[in-house]
């Protein structure tokens, strides 16, 4: 079950991969006015100052990075970014956006991914609340062996229910699963978790991390720390 639950998960991101950009742009159904719009995008920025707050690393490790609204920043940090996608049509996307020979794009279900090396960074941009709870310690265990000690660990994630799921079809199914429809009526269940900063710091430091889960102040949560040495 839970096998088939993932698997639907990323045909359904292969499938949003064309209209991804419109949720977080804030085009189309997901418009909800110019002062929404502003706010998001203020807080969008709050987050892309503190990732850009240190740089100079050597490789960094994305994880989903879908359309490369955040790999464009990480190319501004580091020397080399490694971006892991499980779905084709994203790492396309992303890849004739950049442009960049400092991205390697590798095809890779993020579930059954073992590190071959580590890096100086780790970031996930929207990932985190796509993980089922039964599988978060797993995938935290991934993270931590990515790393160097001493590495840096920056993720950003929903901070609460989005808005514009009215507008969108959306709907929750109880407990961490939701229904997505996408604009041609495609419908997918997916698992999506909005986490209290206080409860994912703790399990974040009980698996090595000297870290703090902070929120912006509408939509979004994030965090910025190291892997303890």
């Amino acid at each position: 079950m839970m096998t088939e639950l993932l698997q639907d998960q990323i045909e359904y991101y292969r499938a949003r991969a064309p209209e991804y950009d419109e949720w977080f742009y804030r085009h189309g159904r997901y418009d909800q006015g110019e002062e929404h719009t502003r706010q998001w995008q203020w807080e969008v920025q709050q987050v892309r100052d503190q990732l850009r707050s240190a740089s100079g690393f050597g490789r960094i490790l994305e994880m989903a990075p879908g359309t490369g609204i955040w790999t464009a920043v990480l190319i501004q940090i580091g020397a080399r970014v490694t971006a892991l996608d499980a779905s084709p049509e994203m790492i396309k996307i992303n890849r004739a956006k950049l442009l960049s020979d400092k991205v390697d794009y590798q095809l890779t279900d993020l579930f059954s991914y073992a590190p071959q090396r580590q890096y100086d960074m780790v970031f996930f941009g929207f990932w985190l609340s796509h993980v089922p709870a039964e599988r978060l310690s797993p995938f935290l265990d991934m993270v931590q062996r990515s790393l160097k000690p001493g590495g840096r660990l920056f993720f950003v994630d929903s901070g609460k229910v989005d808005r514009s799921r009215s507008h969108t079809g959306t709907a929750n199914l109880g407990g961490e699963m939701q229904r997505r429809v996408l604009k041609d009526g495609r419908q997918f269940d997916v698992v999506k978790i909005y986490y209290d900063p206080a409860e994912l710091t703790a399990a974040l430091r009980r698996h090595g991390f000297d870290i703090e889960v902070k929120a912006t102040e509408n939509f979004f949560i994030y965090a910025d720390g190291l892997k303890s040495s």
